[in-house]
């Protein structure tokens, strides 16, 4: 809010390129704050794949869980007025693999009731079958 009280002070005032700087900046913080949104719904999406691939089965809970993710990912990725979308496929996957070892710890402790360390989990799984399922999810 301060932000866009100064943006107000500096078109007032005339100071049309102070004024297009804190724009700038105000597009970085928005982009930054979508890329922190994706990436904690991309691991949440993630663990479930993960214990999905592990324990070769699934629940109504972790389907609903997954359908969920993907869908706030596409919501918060959406250009409302514009369309198109913030982020490509290609830094969509980068996201992924970014949160790929934050979900398999996560994930190692609740796939098999937590009997298993993430590297032992890790064994049991194909990451980049993951990776490109969830990437498929959220593309659909």
């Amino acid at each position: 809010m301060e932000e866009l009280l100064e943006l107000r002070q500096f078109l007032e005032q005339g100071k049309i390129h102070e004024a297009l700087l804190l724009v700038d900046e105000l597009e970085e913080m928005s982009l930054s704050d979508k890329i922190n949104k994706i990436d904690s719904y991309g691991v949440i999406l993630l663990i479930h794949l993960i214990k999905q691939k592990a324990e070769k089965r699934s629940t109504r809970s972790w389907d609903v869980s997954i359908e969920n993710t993907v869908r706030e990912i596409n919501k918060i990725n959406k250009r409302r007025k514009s369309g198109g979308f913030y982020l490509n496929q290609a830094e969509l996957m980068d996201i992924l693999e970014q949160g790929y070892q934050v979900a398999l710890k996560r994930a190692a402790l609740e796939a098999f009731e937590g009997r298993y360390e993430a590297q032992e989990l890790a064994a049991m799984v194909d990451q980049e079958e993951i990776l490109t399922q969830a990437l498929e999810f959220i593309q659909q």
